[in-house]
């Protein structure tokens, strides 16, 4: 659902934090809690396990404050503050895309970096881009229409804004790493008053989320749809 500039993107992946219709409020880099009756959101591809606990786990090592904090994961929409009363338009909007996508396959292969525009090292996709890419801009459509400063850039954060002897270390740590995968669909995730990114409602490809409830009815961070 992105350390990154804020989770669950990062500018110079082309997850930046322009002002749009669902305004981001971002406190010290990190969302800020949200006002009543609005909600903080992101939608992101999940990194299926034992390749998203695997890359935590680097994350951690790195000494990146953030790991625990943000489920590996390719960035849809970045961190977004929106209404409650949206919500339900959201959810629909997601059931929608997700019912016209089908399954595509991923390849991690080795790592990237967007210093020093951004200080991040990443996993780079080697396939799937333009599948991310198709989604991203569905995504990034109707109610969650938003401009952003840079191109979209689909990648795995595993590490973030940590002294550049480590960054570096990361690079080169993650330099022959490979992962390959299906992706099933999507996930929507909220930012919990602990600053953890949980996934609240999966979007499963060619069969949309049909979870029981909507987004807005619902409390805590369950998932439905799997």
């Amino acid at each position: 659902m992105v350390a990154d500039r804020a989770p669950l993107g990062d500018a110079a992946g082309g997850q930046g934090e322009a002002p749009s219709a669902a305004e981001t409020t971002m406190v010290g880099g990190m969302p800020g809690v949200p006002r009543a009756g609005r909600r903080a959101i992101g939608v992101a591809i999940p990194i299926p396990d034992p390749h998203g606990s695997y890359l935590q786990a680097r994350r951690a090592s790195f000494g990146d404050p953030l790991a625990h904090a943000i489920p590996t994961h390719i960035t849809l929409l970045p961190p977004t503050e929106v209404d409650e009363a949206a919500l339900d338009g959201i959810h629909r909007h997601l059931i929608q895309i997700a019912h016209a996508e089908r399954p595509f396959p991923i390849r991690l292969r080795g790592s990237g970096t967007f210093r020093p525009v951004s200080p991040v090292v990443f996993v780079a996709l080697a396939e799937g881009i333009g599948g991310c890419e198709r989604v991203q801009e569905k995504v990034l459509s109707g109610p969650l229409g938003r401009p952003l400063p840079f191109p979209y850039h689909p990648h795995v954060t595993i590490a973030h804004h940590l002294p550049d002897d480590v960054m570096d270390r990361a690079f080169k740590e993650l330099a022959a790493y490979s992962a390959d995968f299906q992706v099933w669909g999507f996930s929507l995730y909220e930012h919990g008053l602990d600053g953890v990114w949980r996934r609240h409602c999966d979007y499963i490809f060619h069969r949309g989320g049909d979870p029981p409830s909507p987004p807005a009815a619902r409390h805590g961070s369950p998932r439905s749809g799997r």
